[in-house]
């Protein structure tokens, strides 16, 4: 499957976003965001099961962003919300064939990744 994100850019603190990620086919189960800051690890952010709409967050971004999907349009949706300068990174969509709170595990190799898409928050 191909994963394209797009959504990223330039935004004050306290602004939203909204990501997206355009999947080719439907082939996994999970799907869901990372992110990776200058000079860290890459991230999980959160996920979704396709088929139930289950999801699964990382404790941190709780209450400020929301995973979603489209499954008419195969698409899937991160909106963050109350945007901090730590949040500045790049943004990877991925797919699994786990569920949505397996692809939160840290350091499970994940089956699929698409291209990142830069979110950069300003103070």
């Amino acid at each position: 499957v191909q994963l394209q994100a797009s959504g990223g850019g330039l935004v004050q603190a306290g602004g939203s976003l909204r990501l997206s990620c355009a999947a080719s086919a439907r082939t996994f189960n999970a799907y869901g965001w990372f992110r990776q800051a200058p000079g860290k690890e890459r991230e999980f952010v959160a996920a979704i099961s396709w088929s139930g709409g289950s999801t699964y967050y990382a404790d941190s971004m709780k209450g400020r962003f929301t995973i979603s999907r489209d499954n008419a349009k195969n698409t899937m949706y991160l909106q963050m919300n109350s945007l901090k300068p730590e949040d500045t990174a790049v943004y990877y969509c991925a797919a699994d064939r786990s569920t949505a709170q397996a692809m939160g595990v840290p350091g499970r190799r994940i089956d699929s990744w698409g291209q990142g898409t830069l979110v950069t928050v300003s103070s």
